[in-house]
This record gives structure tokens, C-alpha cells and sequence, in this order.
């Protein structure tokens, strides 16, 4: 029973961690970039990486440090 139980648990975890990646929505890239210089250049490099990333290619995230 035991072996039954552990077995469920892990298709379980198995199946609830899929593969997906989810990325900005329009309304998040335009309060992200409302803080950069040239606004509509980071609106358009981040609505181009967004589109790659959905397609599957690999993509460069920026970490921008967060500031007191």
C-alpha cells in the first residue's frame, strides 16, 4: 500500500511541474521599461525576446539590480 501511495505521489509531482515558461504580457514590459531612457526600444527588444521565447528559442534575460 505503501509502495502504491509513493508511486501516486510521484506521478503526481511528475505531472504538475510541466515545461512551460511564462512570459511578460504587454501591460508588464510597458510599466518595466516606463523606468529606461528609451522607452520604446526596451518595449520593442522585450516584445521581440518574449516572441522568441514562446517559439522555444533560448533568449538573454538582463538582471537589473534592485535599488533601495
Amino acid at each position: 500500500m505503501k509502495l502504491v501511495l509513493n508511486f501516486l505521489m510521484f506521478l503526481l509531482a511528475f505531472f504538475s511541474f510541466s515545461n512551460k515558461s511564462l512570459s511578460l504580457t504587454d501591460y508588464q514590459i510597458k510599466r518595466f521599461c516606463a523606468k529606461e531612457k528609451r522607452v520604446s526600444l526596451c518595449i520593442k527588444n522585450l516584445q521581440e525576446k518574449r516572441s522568441d521565447l514562446q517559439k522555444g528559442k533560448v533568449i538573454e534575460i538582463p538582471v537589473t539590480p534592485y535599488k533601495r
